[in-house]
């Protein structure tokens, strides 16, 4: 299994040649946090639910996400779905830890973090280099070399990966491919799809009728 914590970008390429076939479960952070402190699992008042490691080695939960996913997907009855969940979330508990909430990293660059957090909160406008730039009181040179430093990759593909994990998220509850190219900042569906194939290997109609 592999825990991606909300916001952490990846480049969606398949380990190896073959590819491979995933199943994704969304847990909202708020959610989980709530939910946790049933079983006196949140120690830190302030905090927020974190992963220990990306990959984890646990058959008996992903038997758990596979059984939670499955009832979340398909109609039945409440009591079983939420006992789907409780059992998600009792295997999670090892898996889980917990942080303090922070403003930014402080081993990042100022311009960087500023930038970043520009893009997280305007990634469906047409954002030019020299707004960021400008946004993060540096010039447009310094802060594409601070910010590929910082995250290992420029502004602009940072951005594409945010719109398309956006575009993903939406796709997976059955918004049409039109609407979410549009609220995303794509040119239109056919721009959404050649992102997406690139990224994923999918079209967004596929995924959609897979979510």
């Amino acid at each position: 299994m592999f825990f991606v914590e909300p916001g952490e970008l990846h480049d969606g390429r398949a380990p190896t040649a073959g590819g491979f076939t995933y199943a994704m479960l969304y847990l909202d952070p708020a959610w989980l946090q709530r939910e946790l402190r049933q079983f006196g699992a949140a120690p830190v008042s302030s905090g927020e639910p974190g992963f220990r490691r990306t990959l984890a080695d646990d058959p008996e939960l992903a038997r758990q996400v596979a059984a939670a996913f499955s009832a979340l997907r398909t109609p039945g009855w409440r009591l079983a779905r939420e006992t789907h969940l409780d059992a998600l979330l009792r295997g999670m508990l090892p898996h889980l830890g917990w942080q303090e909430r922070a403003l930014g990293d402080p081993r990042l660059p100022r311009s960087a973090r500023l930038a970043r957090d520009y893009l997280h909160a305007h990634c469906e406008q047409d954002i030019g280099l020299e707004t960021l730039a400008a946004h993060c009181g540096i010039d447009r040179f310094r802060l594409s070399r601070a910010f590929k430093a910082a995250f290992g990759l420029a502004p602009h593909a940072y951005l594409v990966q945010l719109r398309l994990a956006h575009a993903r998220r939406c796709l997976a509850v059955g918004d049409a491919p039109a609407e979410v190219a549009a609220r995303f900042g794509f040119a239109d569906q056919s721009h959404l799809g050649r992102w997406f194939r690139r990224a994923y290997g999918l079209t967004p109609a596929d995924y959609r009728r897979r979510g």
